[in-house]
């Protein structure tokens, strides 16, 4: 028999910011953090530089963000969430700030807000020019670690949920950083706030561990996953051989970067009216063109920013520096890479899974807020706020226990089992070739077979079957939606179809059934 441990935590499986600004809401009532790594390591969120999104300029508006969330979103945004979210995007920052995250300001004390593509305004509260995720995620962590109600468990990963009847009761974990025997912890409730999947791709911008997991364990429970289908990717990876690569903010475009090919052609004029700061869909697409034309992208910060991207862009000139790229002297090789997961756990507008007694907050969750395309920096927003309305919703669901509640100090039992790297790797090209920039059916097709192949060969590793899981969902979605939209391109089906300017809607059991009708007229 595998260990039990019983407590009266929730149990918030993450350690981004959606997970830990939901520990810090819930506090007094005593909650469990699953991390895989020490915190601040490894989350996406501490990775983004763009920073969060929100109308806090007077000439601004919540009105005018949700409109531009919605023409992002390319048809499928959900109205009602994003004017929610828009509206609620002002008093995020203003707690941030008043908790001491260090956004820019004038000498006046005004926001220095950027411009991101597909903004109509300057909206983006920055940190340092591209540190928002790391600083905001250190002024959270500084808040978490003198909470005497969070206990964070470090070094572990959720592998499985337990369910009985359609509600969540558990969720199975083991360590992260060596081999063991998984153990249930029995709990009230579960938070999901683990991550996105960027890393099911051969080329992604995610720390190495943001690979699907959250999603696929949430949909091997039955889950219900919308949109799946719609993953972005970041036009501007610096390309330099690093797995993950490191990004180039948008904010660099929205100061005046642009991106010119290897005959200096300012290649985005021919494209899109707003060039640099068209929709990330459109900017992606391309890049990756020229790419595929041997004409080598890059971004060209010299006229706009010169030796100031050095100071103002610490990040970028830190990845230029390893990489032996003087981005004052020249200009700077980028690519396409797997970014952000518009898809995911479906939740409503609580943070509710349809799964009994299950959260989900951040990238992990679908709340219906980017549609089929992303708007920059939106990513950080919907965090807070549904990382507070899932921690809301908790709090009254459960009759929680405020004061002194026991630790847990689970005993891991070692293990021989340990994950396939040659199947991942295998995955990961497979996703890249077929599932990536460009679809179609054929492709598609193939995926799904190599997926199953892969899968039927792991049947015991929980964390590969997790993975699986998502890259099957996404597939299938992808091969479901016959038109091409947002961050979802299909080569034999280039044109928007208004018969599905809709969401995706499916379960894993629903995806498995199309892939076996796949493989059975293989």
């Amino acid at each position: 028999m595998s260990p039990v441990l019983n407590t009266d935590r929730v149990v918030i499986v993450g350690a981004g910011l959606a997970a830990l600004y939901a520990a810090l809401e819930l506090a007094p009532h005593p909650v469990l953090m699953i991390s895989p790594e020490p915190l601040g390591l490894g989350a996406s969120s501490a990775w983004a530089q763009g920073g969060v999104a929100a109308a806090m300029a007077k000439s601004d508006s919540a009105e005018a963000h949700a409109s531009d969330t919605l023409k992002a979103g390319d048809g499928t945004v959900d109205a009602e969430v994003a004017a929610m979210v828009t509206r609620l995007a002002r008093d995020h920052i203003l707690d941030l700030t008043e908790l001491g995250a260090p956004f820019d300001r004038d000498a006046e004390g005004n926001y220095v807000m950027s411009r991101e593509a597909a903004h109509s305004a300057a909206r983006v509260v920055r940190v340092k020019g591209d540190q928002a995720g790391r600083q905001i995620m250190e002024t959270l962590i500084e808040e978490v670690r003198a909470t005497t109600s969070i206990q964070v468990i470090e070094g572990t990963e959720a592998l499985r949920l337990e369910t009985r009847d359609d509600a969540v009761t558990g969720v199975w974990i083991r360590r992260s950083d060596q081999l063991s025997q998984p153990i249930l912890i029995a709990c009230p409730g579960v938070l999901l706030a683990g991550g996105g999947s960027g890393g099911l791709f051969a080329h992604t911008t995610n720390p190495p561990r943001i690979r699907g997991q959250v999603i696929g364990l949430a949909a091997r429970a039955g889950a219900q996953i919308s949109d799946a289908e719609f993953v972005q990717f970041h036009p501007t990876a610096v390309d330099c051989g690093e797995d993950p690569a490191p990004l180039a903010t948008e904010a660099l475009r929205g100061e005046g970067a642009t991106l010119i090919n290897a005959d200096g052609h300012r290649f985005m004029l021919d494209q899109h009216p707003d060039a640099e700061l068209a929709p990330r869909d459109v900017v992606a697409r391309g890049i990756f063109a020229e790419t595929q034309a041997g004409r080598h992208p890059m971004l060209d910060t010299r006229v706009a920013l010169g030796p100031e991207v050095l100071t103002r862009f610490p990040a970028l000139a830190e990845t230029c520096a390893r990489a032996g790229i003087d981005p004052v002297a020249d200009p700077i090789p980028v690519a396409v890479a797997a970014h952000y997961h518009m898809g995911g756990i479906e939740t409503d507008m609580r943070g509710r899974a349809s799964l009994g007694r299950l959260w989900v907050s951040g990238e992990a969750a679908a709340t219906g807020l980017h549609g089929a395309n992303r708007l920059a920096s939106n990513g950080l927003l919907e965090a807070l706020v549904y990382a507070r309305r899932a921690a809301g919703d908790i709090a009254k669901t459960f009759a929680m226990p405020k004061g002194a509640v026991a630790e847990l100090h689970p005993a891991f039992e070692p293990s021989a089992q340990g994950m396939n790297g040659a199947a991942v790797q295998e995955l990961r090209q497979t996703m890249t070739t077929h599932v990536g920039m460009r679809r179609n059916a054929k492709g598609l097709r193939q995926a799904l077979a190599t997926l199953a192949e892969l899968e039927a060969a792991q049947p015991q590793d929980e964390g590969f079957l997790n993975m699986c899981a998502t890259a099957t969902l996404i597939a299938t979605c992808a091969l479901e939606r016959r038109e091409s939209r947002g961050g979802h391109f299909r080569t034999d089906f280039p044109q928007a179809d208004p018969a599905f300017a809709q969401r995706s809607q499916t379960t894993l059991a629903a995806a498995h059934a199309l892939r076996d009708e796949v493989l059975n007229s293989l």
